[in-house]
Protein backbone atom coordinates (compact mmCIF):
# COMPACT_ATOMS: atom_id res chain seq x y z
CA UNK A 1 0.00 0.00 0.00
CA UNK A 2 1.15 3.31 -0.84
CA UNK A 3 2.15 6.00 1.59
CA UNK A 4 0.26 9.12 1.68
CA UNK A 5 2.75 12.17 1.20
CA UNK A 6 1.51 15.87 2.91
CA UNK A 7 4.05 16.78 4.08
CA UNK A 8 7.56 16.96 2.41
CA UNK A 9 11.51 18.44 4.18
CA UNK A 10 14.15 18.85 2.25
CA UNK A 11 17.49 18.89 3.47
CA UNK A 12 19.94 21.69 1.74
CA UNK A 13 19.36 24.49 1.15
CA UNK A 14 21.58 25.43 -2.18
CA UNK A 15 20.23 25.07 -5.18
CA UNK A 16 18.38 22.14 -5.99
CA UNK A 17 17.31 21.82 -2.64
CA UNK A 18 15.50 25.93 -3.40
CA UNK A 19 14.23 24.17 -6.81
CA UNK A 20 12.13 20.98 -4.97
CA UNK A 21 10.72 23.04 -2.30
CA UNK A 22 9.76 25.74 -4.65
CA UNK A 23 7.93 22.93 -7.28
CA UNK A 24 6.24 21.21 -4.29
CA UNK A 25 4.60 24.17 -2.45
CA UNK A 26 3.11 25.60 -5.75
CA UNK A 27 1.51 21.83 -5.99
CA UNK A 28 0.15 22.51 -2.47
CA UNK A 29 2.71 20.45 -0.12
CA UNK A 30 3.72 21.47 3.21
CA UNK A 31 7.58 22.07 2.87
CA UNK A 32 9.92 22.28 5.50
CA UNK A 33 13.51 23.12 4.17
CA UNK A 34 16.75 22.46 6.45
CA UNK A 35 20.39 23.69 6.35
CA UNK A 36 23.01 24.26 8.84
CA UNK A 37 22.50 27.45 9.57
CA UNK A 38 19.61 30.34 9.93
CA UNK A 39 22.16 33.00 7.35
CA UNK A 40 21.63 29.55 4.67
CA UNK A 41 18.31 28.72 5.37
CA UNK A 42 17.25 32.66 5.12
CA UNK A 43 19.42 32.74 1.54
CA UNK A 44 17.73 29.75 0.45
CA UNK A 45 14.15 31.07 1.37
CA UNK A 46 15.41 34.49 -0.33
CA UNK A 47 16.26 32.72 -3.46
CA UNK A 48 13.08 31.03 -3.61
CA UNK A 49 10.90 34.02 -3.21
CA UNK A 50 12.90 35.89 -5.92
CA UNK A 51 12.20 33.18 -8.27
CA UNK A 52 8.53 32.85 -7.89
CA UNK A 53 8.38 36.67 -7.89
CA UNK A 54 10.35 36.05 -11.91
CA UNK A 55 7.49 33.55 -12.80
CA UNK A 56 5.52 36.61 -11.58
CA UNK A 57 6.52 39.25 -14.08
CA UNK A 58 6.80 36.91 -16.38
CA UNK A 59 3.38 35.89 -16.19
CA UNK A 60 3.78 32.06 -15.42
CA UNK A 61 2.77 32.54 -11.93
CA UNK A 62 -0.18 35.37 -10.51
CA UNK A 63 0.69 36.82 -7.35
CA UNK A 64 -1.79 34.90 -4.93
CA UNK A 65 -0.21 31.36 -6.00
CA UNK A 66 3.29 33.04 -4.65
CA UNK A 67 1.75 34.05 -1.16
CA UNK A 68 0.58 30.80 -1.09
CA UNK A 69 3.40 28.79 -2.19
CA UNK A 70 5.63 30.84 0.06
CA UNK A 71 2.98 30.30 3.19
CA UNK A 72 3.78 26.62 2.78
CA UNK A 73 7.44 26.64 3.35
CA UNK A 74 9.07 26.97 6.39
CA UNK A 75 13.16 26.75 7.39
CA UNK A 76 14.60 24.70 9.73
CA UNK A 77 18.17 24.60 10.95
CA UNK A 78 17.30 21.30 13.35
CA UNK A 79 16.06 17.66 12.57
CA UNK A 80 13.59 18.08 14.73
CA UNK A 81 11.71 20.27 13.05
CA UNK A 82 11.20 17.07 9.90
CA UNK A 83 9.83 14.95 12.59
CA UNK A 84 6.30 15.23 11.07
CA UNK A 85 7.44 15.05 7.55
CA UNK A 86 5.98 12.13 5.64
CA UNK A 87 9.01 12.12 3.06
CA UNK A 88 12.61 13.64 3.93
CA UNK A 89 14.50 14.47 0.76
CA UNK A 90 18.43 14.77 0.72
CA UNK A 91 19.87 17.62 -1.61
CA UNK A 92 23.04 17.40 0.34
CA UNK A 93 26.79 18.15 -1.14
CA UNK A 94 27.72 15.38 -3.28
CA UNK A 95 29.59 13.53 -0.87
CA UNK A 96 27.93 9.70 -0.02
CA UNK A 97 30.28 10.46 3.84
CA UNK A 98 28.59 14.03 4.23
CA UNK A 99 24.68 12.44 3.39
CA UNK A 100 25.50 9.47 5.63
CA UNK A 101 26.03 11.56 8.58
CA UNK A 102 22.98 13.17 7.84
CA UNK A 103 20.91 9.74 7.28
CA UNK A 104 22.10 8.84 10.79
CA UNK A 105 20.94 12.81 12.85
CA UNK A 106 17.57 12.43 10.88
CA UNK A 107 17.08 8.81 11.11
CA UNK A 108 16.24 9.57 15.15
CA UNK A 109 13.55 11.67 14.96
CA UNK A 110 11.48 10.80 11.68
CA UNK A 111 8.16 8.45 12.38
CA UNK A 112 8.23 5.19 11.32
CA UNK A 113 6.23 5.40 8.18
CA UNK A 114 8.25 8.33 7.12
CA UNK A 115 9.85 7.80 3.88
CA UNK A 116 13.77 9.60 2.74
CA UNK A 117 14.72 9.66 -0.37
CA UNK A 118 18.31 11.38 -1.84
CA UNK A 119 18.58 13.69 -4.93
CA UNK A 120 22.15 12.31 -5.38
CA UNK A 121 23.21 12.76 -8.94
CA UNK A 122 25.03 9.09 -8.76
CA UNK A 123 25.74 7.60 -6.19
CA UNK A 124 24.51 4.18 -5.09
CA UNK A 125 21.03 4.31 -3.69
CA UNK A 126 21.64 1.02 -2.31
CA UNK A 127 24.82 2.00 -0.59
CA UNK A 128 22.77 5.13 0.66
CA UNK A 129 19.88 2.97 2.12
CA UNK A 130 22.23 0.61 3.76
CA UNK A 131 23.26 3.16 6.10
CA UNK A 132 19.95 4.17 7.45
CA UNK A 133 17.11 2.24 9.73
CA UNK A 134 15.05 1.95 6.73
CA UNK A 135 16.37 0.81 3.38
CA UNK A 136 12.71 -0.46 2.58
CA UNK A 137 11.51 3.02 2.41
CA UNK A 138 14.83 4.73 1.02
CA UNK A 139 15.24 5.67 -2.75
CA UNK A 140 16.43 7.95 -5.07
CA UNK A 141 14.21 11.06 -6.30
CA UNK A 142 16.65 12.76 -8.71
CA UNK A 143 15.66 15.78 -9.81
CA UNK A 144 17.01 17.72 -13.11
CA UNK A 145 18.38 21.63 -12.39
CA UNK A 146 17.21 23.86 -12.72
CA UNK A 147 14.18 22.02 -11.06
CA UNK A 148 10.94 24.63 -11.78
CA UNK A 149 11.64 24.55 -15.66
CA UNK A 150 12.96 20.84 -16.25
CA UNK A 151 10.86 18.32 -16.95
CA UNK A 152 12.53 15.51 -16.26
CA UNK A 153 12.98 13.22 -12.96
CA UNK A 154 14.72 10.19 -12.36
CA UNK A 155 13.61 7.59 -10.23
CA UNK A 156 15.90 4.74 -8.68
CA UNK A 157 14.98 2.39 -6.14
CA UNK A 158 17.50 0.27 -4.14
CA UNK A 159 17.95 -3.77 -3.82
CA UNK A 160 15.67 -2.79 -0.97
CA UNK A 161 13.40 -0.79 -1.74
CA UNK A 162 9.86 -2.07 -1.32
CA UNK A 163 6.62 -1.57 -3.73
CA UNK A 164 4.91 0.75 -1.83
CA UNK A 165 8.02 3.26 -1.35
CA UNK A 166 8.37 3.10 -5.57
CA UNK A 167 4.43 3.33 -5.94
CA UNK A 168 4.55 6.57 -3.24
CA UNK A 169 7.37 8.18 -4.64
CA UNK A 170 6.08 8.35 -8.39
CA UNK A 171 3.21 9.17 -7.39
CA UNK A 172 4.18 12.41 -5.56
CA UNK A 173 6.51 12.85 -8.32
CA UNK A 174 3.27 13.15 -10.99
CA UNK A 175 2.06 15.08 -8.55
CA UNK A 176 4.67 17.66 -9.23
CA UNK A 177 3.80 17.16 -12.59
CA UNK A 178 6.74 16.33 -13.60
CA UNK A 179 7.86 13.18 -15.91
CA UNK A 180 9.23 10.28 -14.22
CA UNK A 181 12.18 8.12 -15.90
CA UNK A 182 12.99 4.96 -13.81
CA UNK A 183 16.91 3.75 -13.51
CA UNK A 184 18.35 0.77 -12.51
CA UNK A 185 20.86 1.83 -9.68
CA UNK A 186 24.18 2.04 -11.76
CA UNK A 187 26.63 4.70 -11.18
CA UNK A 188 25.41 8.40 -12.08
CA UNK A 189 21.95 6.41 -13.53
CA UNK A 190 20.82 7.48 -17.18
CA UNK A 191 21.06 11.24 -17.70
CA UNK A 192 24.73 11.83 -15.82
CA UNK A 193 25.64 8.21 -17.12
CA UNK A 194 25.66 9.82 -20.72
CA UNK A 195 25.82 13.42 -20.27
CA UNK A 196 28.99 13.91 -17.94
CA UNK A 197 31.16 11.87 -20.19
CA UNK A 198 30.23 14.33 -23.03
CA UNK A 199 31.22 17.58 -20.60
CA UNK A 200 34.49 15.11 -19.84
CA UNK A 201 34.75 14.64 -23.73
CA UNK A 202 34.25 18.56 -24.38
CA UNK A 203 37.08 19.19 -21.93
CA UNK A 204 39.91 16.40 -23.17
CA UNK A 205 38.89 18.58 -26.09
CA UNK A 206 40.20 21.84 -24.80
CA UNK A 207 42.98 20.22 -22.17
CA UNK A 208 44.28 18.77 -26.27
CA UNK A 209 43.97 22.26 -27.76
CA UNK A 210 41.60 20.59 -30.39
CA UNK A 211 39.48 24.12 -30.20
CA UNK A 212 38.99 26.63 -27.72
CA UNK A 213 36.43 27.14 -25.10
CA UNK A 214 34.36 29.66 -27.21
CA UNK A 215 35.01 26.60 -30.54
CA UNK A 216 34.00 24.08 -28.79
CA UNK A 217 30.38 25.32 -27.31
CA UNK A 218 29.61 27.09 -30.68
CA UNK A 219 30.19 23.70 -31.79
CA UNK A 220 27.97 21.78 -30.18
CA UNK A 221 24.98 24.60 -29.76
CA UNK A 222 24.74 25.13 -33.48
CA UNK A 223 26.30 22.18 -34.70
CA UNK A 224 24.62 19.36 -32.81
CA UNK A 225 21.19 22.05 -31.83
CA UNK A 226 22.32 21.79 -28.12
CA UNK A 227 20.79 24.81 -26.28
CA UNK A 228 24.04 25.25 -23.88
CA UNK A 229 27.22 24.58 -24.41
CA UNK A 230 29.44 21.78 -22.46
CA UNK A 231 31.55 23.86 -21.08
CA UNK A 232 28.74 26.20 -20.43
CA UNK A 233 26.75 23.81 -18.93
CA UNK A 234 29.66 22.49 -16.41
CA UNK A 235 29.87 25.67 -15.28
CA UNK A 236 26.19 26.23 -14.70
CA UNK A 237 25.78 22.56 -12.73
CA UNK A 238 29.38 23.14 -11.05
CA UNK A 239 32.59 21.18 -12.02
CA UNK A 240 33.30 19.76 -8.68
CA UNK A 241 29.71 18.31 -9.46
CA UNK A 242 30.93 17.45 -12.52
CA UNK A 243 34.13 15.92 -11.26
CA UNK A 244 32.61 13.65 -8.42
CA UNK A 245 30.33 12.46 -10.49
CA UNK A 246 33.25 11.34 -13.35
CA UNK A 247 34.68 9.75 -10.26
CA UNK A 248 31.94 8.16 -9.43
CA UNK A 249 31.52 6.28 -12.99
CA UNK A 250 35.70 5.95 -13.38
CA UNK A 251 35.22 3.80 -9.54
CA UNK A 252 32.19 2.14 -10.29
CA UNK A 253 32.55 0.54 -13.46
CA UNK A 254 36.18 0.36 -13.61
CA UNK A 255 36.76 1.39 -17.34
CA UNK A 256 39.40 4.07 -18.12
CA UNK A 257 37.00 5.77 -20.72
CA UNK A 258 35.60 7.52 -17.67
CA UNK A 259 38.36 8.61 -16.54
CA UNK A 260 38.33 12.53 -15.39
CA UNK A 261 40.48 14.98 -17.75
CA UNK A 262 43.39 15.98 -15.43
CA UNK A 263 42.64 19.88 -16.77
CA UNK A 264 39.05 19.39 -14.90
CA UNK A 265 40.80 18.39 -11.74
CA UNK A 266 43.28 21.29 -12.02
CA UNK A 267 40.19 24.18 -12.21
CA UNK A 268 38.72 22.35 -9.17
CA UNK A 269 41.31 22.52 -7.06
CA UNK A 270 42.03 25.84 -8.13
CA UNK A 271 38.49 26.55 -6.66
CA UNK A 272 37.12 27.78 -9.98
CA UNK A 273 34.05 25.74 -10.08
CA UNK A 274 31.71 27.79 -12.48
CA UNK A 275 28.86 30.03 -12.18
CA UNK A 276 28.94 30.06 -8.27
CA UNK A 277 32.41 30.80 -7.98
CA UNK A 278 32.21 33.39 -10.43
CA UNK A 279 34.88 31.05 -12.46
CA UNK A 280 35.29 27.99 -14.34
CA UNK A 281 35.69 28.02 -18.09
CA UNK A 282 34.06 31.34 -18.32
CA UNK A 283 35.04 34.33 -15.95
CA UNK A 284 31.79 35.53 -14.89
CA UNK A 285 33.06 38.53 -12.56
CA UNK A 286 32.32 41.05 -15.50
CA UNK A 287 28.94 42.04 -17.40
CA UNK A 288 29.64 39.18 -19.94
CA UNK A 289 31.16 35.83 -19.30
CA UNK A 290 34.51 35.81 -20.87
CA UNK A 291 36.72 32.66 -21.27
CA UNK A 292 39.24 32.00 -19.06
CA UNK A 293 41.26 29.76 -22.24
Amino acid sequence: MSIEIRKIGIIGAGQMGCGIAHVAALHGFDVRIKDISHEKVESGLATINGNFLRQVQKGSLSEDERKNALKLIEGAVHYEDLSECDLVIEAATENETTKKRIYEELCRVLQPHAMLASNTSSISITRLAAATDRPERFMGIHFMNPVPLMQLVEVIRGIATDDATFSSAKQFVSALGKTITVSEDFPAFIVNRILMPMINEAIYTLYEGVGSVEAIDAGMRLGANHPMGPLQLADFIGLDTCLAVMQMLHDGLADSKYRPCPLLVKYVEAGWLGRKTKRGFYDYRGEKPVPTR
